[in-house]
C-alpha cells in the first residue's frame, strides 16, 4: 500500500490530503458528516455494506462540455499530445483521486481507460498497456474494480447500434471491443462486467427490424457470457436500463422491460440489473420502483448512483443528496438481502459551472454521506419492522382460510364467485399513506 500523498511522478489535486469522518458536528466541506467507513451496521462496516465506486467516465474524461458550448474545464493530466502519455497521467490521478477520497472501487469504459486507435491490434495494444498500469496501481493502492464494459455508443459506427446494428461488419466490431473489454475486467479482477444499451434501440420503425434486432442483441449477450465464463470470469453480468437519448426507444427501456428479455432468452442465470436512478426518472418511475422491480425477480445486481432534475427531460447525471430517495432505494438494498458482486458507482458529474479543483470531492463527499445517512435510516426501519409490519398486515387476508387457498391455486374462477356472494360487500380499509410517509420522515429526522 502506498503511503505517497499522490500516485506516479505529480500531484493533480494538490492542498487536498485524505477525505476523513469528522461527524455531523463538522463544519469542514471536505470531511465526511455521516460516512464513517469502519461504522457497523446490521453487522457489516458501512464499506462493507456500500461498497462505493468512483466513476472513470465523468470524473476524469468530463470536462464540462454540452451540446451548446465546449468544455469549461480543463486538467492538468491532459497537458501532452500524446494520446498515450494523458491516459498515463490520467489513471495517476484517478488512483490519487481513489485514494484521497477513500472509495474502495472504480468503474470504467474501455475508451475511459485507453484512446481508441487505429485499427482493431492498435486499440486492443493500448488498453492493454493501459491494464497493466491500472494493475500496479491496484497493488499499490488496494483499490479494487467494481465493473468494467465496453463504449460502444460514442464512435460513429455505432450510430445505428452495436449489437443490434443492421451492418453484420459493425456488429463485429462491437464483438471485438467486448472481447477486449471482457479481457480487461478479468485481468483487473473485476466484480461485475456491464451492457449499457446506448444505442440499441431504433428512431424509425420504417427502416427498422425489431424481431431481428432483438434476437441479434439475445445472441450477442449469450457470446459475450460464453466468453466470458470461458476465461474465468466468476462475477455478474448487468445490464443497465434506459428508456431513450439518445435513441428514441431504447430496447433495455426499463427494469421489468430487460427482465423479461432475460427470462425470455434464457439469460436471467447469469446476468442481473445496474439501476440508474437518473434512467429511472427518463423512464417515468421511481428509482425506487426499478430497484423494487429487480429485487421481486432476484435480479437487483448494482446501482448507478446520482439524480436526475426534475425540470429537465434528459440525463443530468446530477450527485446524489436526496435523503429520501437513499434512504428508500437502501431500504430495497437490505431487504432484498444487500449487495453481493454490485455496488454504488457514482455515475454522477460536478456541474459545467463548478471548475474548482476540489468540486470533484465536494459531489462525492456529499453523495457518499447521503447513502451512509440513508442506510442508518433504511436499518432502523427494518429492525422497528416500522413498515414490514403494517404491509404484512395489509395482504394478511390471503394468510389464511380462502384468501390462502387463492394464493396457493387451490381456486377457480367459480370458487371466487361463491365466495364474494357468501362474504358480501368487502369493508374498506385505509391504505394509510400519509401515515406512512410521515413515519419515513420521522426516521430521516432521527440521529444514528
Amino acid at each position: 500500500m502506498s503511503t505517497s500523498p499522490y500516485i506516479g511522478d505529480r500531484e493533480y489535486f494538490p492542498g487536498i490530503g485524505k477525505i476523513a469522518y469528522e461527524g455531523p458536528e463538522s463544519d469542514n466541506p471536505l470531511a465526511f458528516k455521516r460516512y464513517d467507513a469502519n461504522k457497523r451496521v446490521a453487522g457489516k462496516t458501512m464499506a462493507e455494506h456500500l461498497r462505493y465506486a468512483t466513476c472513470y467516465w465523468h470524473s476524469f474524461c468530463g470536462d464540462g462540455s454540452d451540446p451548446f458550448g465546449p468544455g469549461s474545464r480543463s486538467y492538468l493530466w491532459n497537458d501532452s499530445s500524446d494520446p498515450m502519455t494523458n491516459a498515463r497521467q490520467k489513471m495517476d490521478a484517478a488512483f490519487e483521486f481513489f485514494t484521497k477520497l477513500g472509495t474502495p472501487y472504480y468503474c470504467f469504459h474501455d475508451r475511459d481507460m485507453a484512446p481508441e486507435g487505429d485499427s482493431v491490434a492498435q486499440s486492443e495494444e493500448n488498453l492493454f498497456a493501459m491494464v497493466e498500469l491500472a494493475k500496479q496501481r491496484q497493488a499499490e493502492t488496494g483499490m479494487k474494480l467494481l465493473w468494467g464494459t465496453a463504449n460502444a455508443f460514442s464512435n460513429p459506427r455505432y450510430m445505428n447500434g452495436a449489437s443490434t446494428n443492421p451492418n453484420f461488419d459493425v456488429v463485429a466490431h462491437a464483438g471485438a471491443q467486448v472481447k477486449a473489454a471482457l479481457d480487461a475486467t478479468v485481468a483487473l479482477g473485476g466484480e461485475n462486467y456491464v451492457f449499457w444499451g446506448g444505442r440499441e434501440g431504433y428512431i424509425s420503425l420504417l427502416n427498422t427490424s425489431t424481431k431481428r434486432e432483438l434476437e441479434h442483441m439475445a445472441r450477442f449477450l449469450t457470446m459475450a457470457r460464453d466468453y466470458g465464463r470461458s476465461i474465468g470470469f466468476k462475477g455478474t453480468f448487468l445490464i443497465e436500463p434506459k428508456p431513450m437519448e439518445p435513441t428514441k426507444h431504447q430496447y433495455d427501456f426499463d427494469a421489468q422491460t430487460v427482465i423479461g428479455f432475460l427470462r425470455h432468452h434464457g439469460l436471467a442465470g447469469d446476468f442481473q440489473l445496474n439501476i440508474e436512478a437518473n434512467h429511472a426518472t427518463l423512464s417515468g418511475h421511481t428509482f425506487e420502483h426499478e430497484l423494487q422491480l429487480c429485487a421481486d425477480a432476484g435480479l437487483l445486481g448494482s446501482i448507478d448512483a446520482n439524480r436526475g432534475d426534475a425540470q429537465n427531460g434528459w440525463d443530468t447525471d446530477q450527485f446524489p443528496v436526496d435523503l429520501y430517495d437513499a434512504a428508500r432505494g437502501m431500504l430495497v438494498v437490505l431487504e432484498a438481502g444487500g449487495f453481493k458482486t454490485g455496488g454504488l458507482n457514482f455515475d454522477a458529474k460536478v456541474r459545467r459551472e463548478s471548475t474548482d479543483n476540489e468540486d470533484l470531492f465536494l459531489g462525492h463527499i456529499g453523495a457518499m454521506d447521503t447513502f451512509a445517512h440513508g442506510l442508518e435510516v433504511a436499518n432502523a426501519i427494518i429492525e422497528d419492522e416500522a413498515l414490514s409490519a403494517p404491509l404484512a398486515q395489509r395482504y394478511s387476508s390471503f394468510d389464511s382460510g380462502a384468501g390462502k387457498d387463492f394464493a396457493d391455486g387451490k381456486l377457480d374462477l367459480a370458487a371466487l364467485r361463491d365466495h364474494a356472494a357468501s362474504a358480501g360487500e368487502p369493508e374498506k380499509i385505509s391504505g394509510k399513506q400519509e401515515q406512512l410517509e410521515n413515519l419515513v420522515n420521522q426516521y430521516l429526522l432521527k440521529s444514528f
